[in-house]
This record gives structure tokens, sequence and C-alpha cells, in this order.
């Protein structure tokens, strides 16, 4: 049922997000190895950065497991509802 403040209360698969960035990783790798040794440097640089860009998405996906519930909560966690009045802060 929608409630009209999942944006507030989405929770990210960030454990899905750390195995597709490991998946990434690896193919990056070989394939920035790959195209420096067949002599295609225009593809190896592209797969660098995208190694690099990979690299720098699994160490966010790890900072924000090890923060704890707070960033992902579990199962048994009810989402939270959003704040109706208040300063705005």
């Amino acid at each position: 049922m929608r409630t009209g403040n999942e944006p507030a209360t989405a929770r990210s698969a960030l454990r899905l997000r750390f195995w597709l960035s490991v998946w990434g990783l690896l193919w990056a790798a070989f394939g920035t190895v790959a195209f420096a040794l067949v002599g295609r440097p225009g593809w190896a640089v592209a797969c660098g950065v995208l190694f690099l860009v990979v690299t720098f998405d699994l160490g966010t996906v790890l900072r924000r497991l090890h923060q704890g519930p707070h960033w992902q909560p579990g199962r048994n966690v009810p989402p939270y509802e959003p704040d109706h009045g208040g300063t705005g802060r």
C-alpha cells in the first residue's frame, strides 16, 4: 500500500549493490588488462576509469553497510514516518 512517504522511507538493497559492484570491479579490471595487452589504449583507459568509479561506489556501499541499522534497517524495523511539523530542519 502506498502511503505517499516512500522517498523518506525507502530502503536500499546494499548487499545486492555490494555484489554488483564486486562483479563490475572484476570485469573492469579484466577489461583494463585485456585491452592494454591487445593494444587498445582508448578502451583500456575507459575500463580503467570505470574501475575507479566502481571502486568508489564499493567503498561507499561498505561504509553504509558498516554504519549499521540506522542506514540499513532490517525487516523488523518499521518504516519511518516523515516529519509533518516543526521548523523544517
